[in-house]
């Protein structure tokens, strides 16, 4: 399709849903079939059929509109799903299956999905048990995880895994060096364990060895490593289980970083705390903060994701920002310059957006 069809789309309504990547390419993460690094959005392909999509550790994965589940990138811990550890540079097809609905890319060279079935499927590097199969042997291809259908929602972190039930329950596994698995414990565990008893858990996000999960009722809560505050307690202690981050009810999405962490309210104000070396967290400054803070004064945002020192975020009106670490150009702006405030990226007609670990991915339409 032409550019100049494309903004005439674009312009009356009907944008077509292209997928595109920026930021650091080395192991072939932007699906170019190169690798070749990116400042600015580059189209992947000419497919209009993407659907969902995840970012991994100089990986990428994306699940299309037919259900079929599609990887790229990075693949030595065999996280690509492709049943080898070459790394690839176009997306490939992992397996014939039409049935998947959800898709995560870990921050350790990890990568789940959950089926339409419910079932939870993971491959990938799998030391402490990331995997959760009750081993620690590298997976290259998908395997069940257990026999349950009641799988609604995972999310890779750095070297352990958190999911939720269609019961409301929470259950992890992996490392737990930081007290990230969220039992009171700092044992590793290979496979599923239930986060205390409690049947109201909504949403969850995993970062580098903490956690960050919201209730049914809208209050926010953390547990893990804590050296930088990325747990918004106020303060640098560690927990080993979960703590609610002050008393609001009003938090509607959460995504954990490295060492920080973003979450959006209900009144669509966008906050976040934690490690601010490269002024990921967005308010103009590149220190440390122990508690949320907001980012200006809109009430607008709709969607944030996290990557290495950077964050990414859509607006109800479209519009993509970014803002942090720009290394390798994955802020979007056609530069390498760090922002420690959010810039906008590109046009305005983006629906969905995911970090990797150094890399940028985005659906428009």
């Amino acid at each position: 399709m032409t550019g100049i069809l494309q903004g005439l789309l674009a312009s009356i309504g009907g944008a077509t849903p292209f997928l595109y990547a920026w930021g650091r390419g080395n192991s072939g993460q932007l699906g170019q079939n190169n690798t070749t690094y990116k400042s600015s959005p580059v189209q992947v392909g000419n497919l209009t059929t993407w659907s969902k999509i995840a970012g991994g550790n100089s990986s990428s994965l994306s699940i299309k509109t037919d259900g079929t589940l599609w990887s790229w990138g990075f693949n030595d811990g065999g996280q690509l799903g492709d049943g080898t550890t070459v790394n690839k540079s176009s997306p490939i097809q992992v397996g014939a299956l039409t049935n998947w609905s959800q898709v995560s890319g870990g921050k350790s060279r990890t990568s789940a999905a959950i089926k339409t079935d419910g079932t939870l499927w993971m491959w990938g590097y799998n030391i402490f048990g990331a995997l959760g199969d009750n081993t620690t042997v590298n997976k290259s291809s998908p395997i069940q995880i257990g026999a349950l259908t009641t799988w609604s929602k995972v999310a890779c972190g750095q070297l352990s895994t958190a999911a939720i039930k269609t019961d409301g329950t929470l259950w992890t596994w992996g490392a737990n060096n930081h007290g990230q698995l969220g039992d009171n414990t700092t044992v590793n565990k290979s496979s599923p364990i239930q986060v205390g008893a409690l049947t109201e858990w909504s949403k969850v996000s995993a970062g580098s060895y903490f956690c960050a999960v919201i209730k049914t009722n809208g209050t926010l809560w953390t547990w893990g490593n804590n050296d930088k505050g990325q747990l918004g307690q106020n303060n640098i202690t560690s927990r080993s289980s979960p703590v609610q981050v002050g008393a609001l009810t009003t938090w509607a999405q959460v995504a954990c970083g490295p060492e920080f962490t973003a979450a959006i309210k209900t009144d669509g104000t966008l906050w976040s705390w934690g490690r601010n070396n490269y002024g990921q967290i967005g308010d103009g400054t590149t220190v440390n903060k122990s508690s949320p803070i907001q980012i200006g004064a809109l009430t607008d945002w709709s969607q944030v994701s996290c990557g290495y020192g950077s964050m990414i975020s859509i607006k109800t009106d479209k519009t993509l920002w970014a803002w942090g670490s720009n290394d390798s150009g994955r802020l979007g702006d056609n530069t390498t310059v760090n922002k420690s405030s959010p810039i906008q990226v590109g046009s305005s007609s983006w629906t969905s957006v995911a970090f990797g670990s150094n890399h940028a991915l985005a659906i428009e339409g």
